[in-house]
């Protein structure tokens, strides 16, 4: 089957590998279960080539990424559920009913606070829709609407920030700092006592806290942690090359050492 630039081709390649007997039969045995942690994969492919501003395996990622969306959009479809192109229109129609400043008579001439008005109230409305799609069971929670799918870090920040609107929150990132050294002597209790339950859940807390010190520093803390990943990278890779320079290698160094090539490596790379 020849490659096309075409949407279509990439549906019939998919609907090939989902033939029953003719098919792959990885492809087969898959749902939507199984799949899912291969799109979170591929959505962190896409932002890692955005961070390294790797523009050629950008385009590589998105296409992965847009393989996962066939992906699931043809076992819906299987499923008689819905097809490709039903997600098309779906986020089409979104796209245009929250950018009525853009897609009507009044292109072009609403104020940014009017802008923000109108996405307030179209929010409102799809929450309201989506309510009458699925009725809660008891009274709904405030933090209902933060979805459980998405990473946890990213949730946690979520979370937060939604039980801030009504005042649940620090007034200080100080205060914030107390909790994160107070959730630290909690860890060390655990250890203390060797407790892997107690140590795990308050490895959680911490973490928590963490999250919650970020956003009163007003910083992003996926991508600091980003940032944290490669400055670890960086160093480490140090420690690597200086050792096979002196004819040394990782294995054969002692922890001393490598500890004290790591510090030399904080001096060449500060940041």
């Amino acid at each position: 089957m020849p490659s096309s630039r075409d949407i279509s081709g990439l549906l019939d390649i998919m609907a090939t590998l989902r033939t029953p007997v003719s098919g792959c039969p990885w492809d087969l045995e898959q749902s939507f279960a199984t799949i899912a942690p291969y799109t979170i994969e591929e959505a962190y492919e896409v932002a890692d080539a955005i961070a390294r501003d790797d523009l050629v395996d950008l385009k590589e990622e998105l296409g992965d990424l847009l393989l996962q969306v066939v992906f699931h959009a043809r076992m819906a479809e299987e499923q008689g559920a819905f097809a490709f192109d039903d997600v098309v229109a779906a986020i089409s129609t979104k796209m245009i009913r929250r950018h009525p400043h853009v897609f009507s008579d009044r292109a072009g001439k609403l104020t940014p606070d009017e802008v923000k008005a109108s996405w307030s109230r179209i929010k409102a409305e799809e929450k309201a829709e989506r309510a009458t799609r699925h009725p809660p069971a008891s009274q709904s929670s405030l933090l209902a609407d933060v979805k459980a799918g998405q990473p946890a870090l990213a949730r946690a920040l979520e979370l937060q920030r939604k039980a801030s609107t009504v005042g649940f929150d620090w007034n200080d990132p100080r205060a914030v700092l107390r909790k994160i050294r107070e959730e630290a002597d909690e860890i060390e209790a655990a250890l203390d006592a060797g407790d892997q339950t107690e140590i795990a859940s308050e490895t959680g807390d911490l973490l928590f806290a963490v999250v919650n010190l970020a956003r009163h520093a007003n910083t992003d803390p996926e991508l600091a942690l980003r940032s944290a990943n490669a400055k670890f990278e960086r160093r480490f890779a140090y420690i690597e090359h200086t050792l096979a320079a002196h004819g040394s290698s990782l294995a054969q160094a002692t922890l001393d050492e490598m500890d004290a090539l790591w510090n030399e490596a904080k001096k060449h790379d500060p940041k």
